[in-house]
């Protein structure tokens, strides 16, 4: 009997495809699933200048702190 994780040919279920990757062949999307992908790109790109600002001003206090 396959257990939870296999069907019922004994594989396991495939991962669901990732919303983009880097260098995917983008022949077959269409407009609407490109923006959906951009939105979701500048989303990242978001978190990223974030989570670099958050970093830069560690590292500018730590600067700062051991400058003395």
């Amino acid at each position: 009997m396959a257990s939870d994780n296999e069907d019922i040919f004994g594989a396991p279920p495939r991962k669901a495809a990732a919303s983009h990757e880097i260098g995917q062949a983008l022949d077959d999307l269409s407009v609407q699933e490109l923006d959906e992908r951009i939105a979701g790109l500048q989303a990242e790109i978001a978190r990223l200048e974030e989570a670099r600002k958050v970093k830069q001003g560690i590292l500018s206090a730590a600067a700062a702190f051991f400058k003395v």
